[in-house]
């Protein structure tokens, strides 16, 4: 008894499965669609980056380092391995600096760079250092 219940619960929706069209992507024959609100590879640009720190405070994986030299210059260090992409970076930026584009981030053969230097506003020998 229990196994014709099962079969009659099921063979509507089998008969509505294959009745339907098909419902995925084409993304090996075709472009990969990333959705709107999409998360991807971290991006600043350093011409508007003031060197707050409200990124580094608010950023919950600790992905964002900020080392001040004093008032006008400053490295803005991110660390990839510990970012998880859940834009509060973003969100805390008043100045609209950093932002998170829909763009993929590669994956990388062996262990991809422990750190990038995305803001370099100072001088001396440490400025030129990565």
């Amino acid at each position: 008894m229990p196994s014709l219940r099962s079969l009659l619960y099921m063979l509507p929706r089998l008969w509505e499965t294959l009745c339907n069209r098909v419902t995925t992507v084409a993304y090996p024959f075709g472009p990969s669609e990333v959705p709107p609100n999409y998360r991807g590879r971290v991006r600043i640009e350093a011409d508007l980056c003031r060197g707050c720190g409200a990124c580094v405070r608010d950023c919950p994986s600790f992905g964002l380092e900020l080392e001040k030299e004093s008032r006008d210059e400053f490295r803005l260090i991110y660390y990839p391995r510990r970012c998880i992409f859940c834009g509060q970076c973003e969100e805390s930026c008043r100045f609209d600096a950093i932002r998170l584009t829909n763009e993929f981030v590669k994956p990388s053969v062996g262990r991809r760079p422990s750190r990038e230097v995305l803001v370099d506003c100072g001088s001396g020998p440490e400025a030129s250092e990565h």
